[in-house]
């Protein structure tokens, strides 16, 4: 490997993110292990992890859609308070306005409290919980942040919370979901695939794009400014 100029990436150490109310009701097992959806929009699985940085942790919530794997919707906070999970809930709603979606996650405090369960009763949310301690109920989460990790964090020391925000964005808004290859649906991105295979009207808003920076805004006033035709003077 060392001739080859490759490295080995190792596992982080362990941070507990979920922590479980007993006082909470979870919901029912709606999946099962069985992470197939015949159409956009079906099933969603939701989960949390932490972002190590020199300034402290950031927490990560995100929701994807199973059918195409595709991150639709994503916050990052410095707590791991309920309102967490509620923003990246609705921003997969703004985005994709499902109908009767089931959203899949672990029994962490923030999914079993009563403003989540609430909120999603509000938006025609089907909360769906695995059981307690199992990894294997929610794979396709832990999947997904294993890749994160792997790609991303266990490449990069953040020094500023900023930083890994500005990362977190440009991995997940301009690598994971518009280019990086998926073999479970056909060697796609997720961004692709909805694009060739995606029924007409199931999803919702159009794709984010990054935001520019005031650099680039600044650069584009001014050709606009010099492609107007001169005015003659009055």
């Amino acid at each position: 490997m060392r001739l080859a100029g490759l490295q080995g990436v190792s596992r982080r150490r362990f941070v507990a993110t979920t922590q479980r109310d007993d006082s909470g009701r979870p919901a029912p097992d709606l999946v099962e292990r069985r992470f197939v959806a015949e159409r956009p929009n079906q099933l969603w699985v939701a989960d949390i992890t932490y972002i190590p940085t020199w300034a402290g942790f950031l927490y990560l919530a995100v929701v994807l859609d199973v059918w195409s794997r595709k991150v639709v919707g994503w916050t990052m906070a410095t707590h791991l308070r309920t309102e967490l999970v509620l923003e990246a809930l609705q921003m997969a709603i703004q985005q994709r306005r499902p109908c009767s979606v089931i959203h899949h996650s672990d029994q962490g405090c923030q999914y079993t409290s009563f403003t989540f369960g609430k909120r999603c009763e509000q938006l025609g949310v089907r909360p769906s919980m695995g059981s307690v301690g199992d990894a294997y109920d929610n794979a396709m989460a832990e999947s997904f942040f294993a890749t994160l990790e792997c790609e991303l964090l266990e490449r990069t020391r953040f020094e500023t919370q900023a930083q890994a925000r500005l990362a977190i964005f440009e991995w997940i808004e301009g690598w994971y979901n518009p280019q990086r290859r998926h073999s479970s649906i056909g060697y796609l991105s997720p961004n692709e695939f909805e694009r060739r295979h995606a029924p007409s009207g199931e999803l919702g808003a159009p794709p984010r794009t990054p935001i520019k920076n005031e650099q680039q805004r600044g650069q584009e006033g001014l050709v606009l400014e010099s492609a107007q035709p001169p005015t003659e003077p009055r």
